[in-house]
């Protein structure tokens, strides 16, 4: 099964790539974007003994920082490639 975890800083928390990409935006001539918020998308790759304690386990003592990070898992169910 795949799991997604997406990682994102917490609302108040300073964000200089996100406003490096936006700068960046604006350097393209592109205005109207109003604010860019950057993250991390993790995806494993896990089989059906991994609990969601496990899971929250993972993301509360490696994979976010939850002083300024909030975190989101997301299973996925695996698609066959034919």
């Amino acid at each position: 099964m795949k799991v997604r975890v997406t990682v994102s800083l917490k609302n108040g928390v300073l964000d200089p790539q996100g406003r490096a990409i936006h700068h960046a935006i604006e350097g393209l001539g592109i205005h109207g974007v109003q604010d860019v918020r950057a993250g991390k998308l993790i995806e494993l790759e896990v089989d059906n003994s991994v609990s969601d304690a496990d899971l929250e386990t993972m993301c509360k003592q490696l994979l976010a920082n939850m002083v300024i990070e909030n975190y989101r898992i997301e299973r996925v169910a695996s698609q066959e490639t034919v």
